[in-house]
């Protein structure tokens, strides 16, 4: 069972109400998604993704939005006690009723780790089932709905399985973007893709980038790559 506290070496994540826990695809999202001047986090949960991102972009101002009101009041405590504080803004809504109320093409950077579940049973939690259900933010809604909030050029991130790459992937560039990065997570080199970060564009990248890592090497011990990854962030005994 998860802790109801997940120590960082910069902040601490309250974890007791949000259905969610921290996990390793808030930790790659974290460390891998792009950012700017302004940020959007679609879905924050505990605030994991935008604290990483605020200490990672220190000239960033984030915005923070979360539908689930238990997840609410862990991300308000995380980010209240967290160095970053001031500029981090929480908004307690779902991506649907923020696009009704705020201007477009606004963000740099649009960043989340989205629902992806569509085929399997909903969880009997009515927040594990808004946090890993598409139905309660379908990848169309998602994808155009970051479309619209990003400013030419910008930059929309996501943490995904290999199961919706090729969907996820093909909805996007309909949208009209382009595929920046591809990052490949496998948990060790012999087994299949576990993740993909992917980042993609808002209008067209001249040169994409594709990179494959593993996060352990194949005797169990944490990869080099993984090590680097998550230096700043990872207090020493839990690399």
């Amino acid at each position: 069972m998860a802790s109801d506290f997940f120590n960082y070496q910069q902040f601490t994540i309250r974890q007791s109400h949000a259905a969610m826990k921290v996990g390793t695809d808030s930790d790659l999202l974290g460390t891998l998604a792009a950012g700017g001047r302004t940020i959007l986090d679609i879905g924050t949960g505990t605030g994991v993704i935008a604290l990483m991102l605020a200490q990672r972009f220190p000239e960033s101002q984030i915005t923070a939005i979360e539908i689930d009101r238990n997840a609410v009041e862990d991300a308000q405590y995380n980010f209240q006690h967290a160095p970053w504080n001031n500029r981090i803004t929480l908004i307690h809504t779902s991506l649907q009723d923020y696009l009704a109320q705020q201007p477009l093409s606004r963000y740099h950077a649009v960043v989340c780790n989205p629902p992806y579940f569509d085929r399997s049973l909903e969880c009997p939690s009515e927040g594990r089932t808004r946090a890993r259900h598409t139905s309660s933010l379908p990848f169309p809604t998602l994808i155009n709905g970051a479309y619209a909030l990003l400013e030419d050029k910008g930059l929309f991130s996501v943490c995904i399985p290999p199961e919706v790459l090729g969907d996820f992937t093909q909805q996007c560039l309909q949208a009209g973007f382009s595929i920046h990065t591809t990052t490949c997570v496998k948990t060790l080199p012999s087994k299949p893709p576990k993740r993909f970060v992917l980042t993609l564009k808002k209008g067209i990248t001249d040169c994409p980038q594709h990179s494959t890592h593993c996060l352990r090497n194949q005797d169990q011990t944490r990869s080099i790559w993984y090590k680097e990854l998550m230096r700043d962030f990872l207090i020493c005994g839990d690399l």
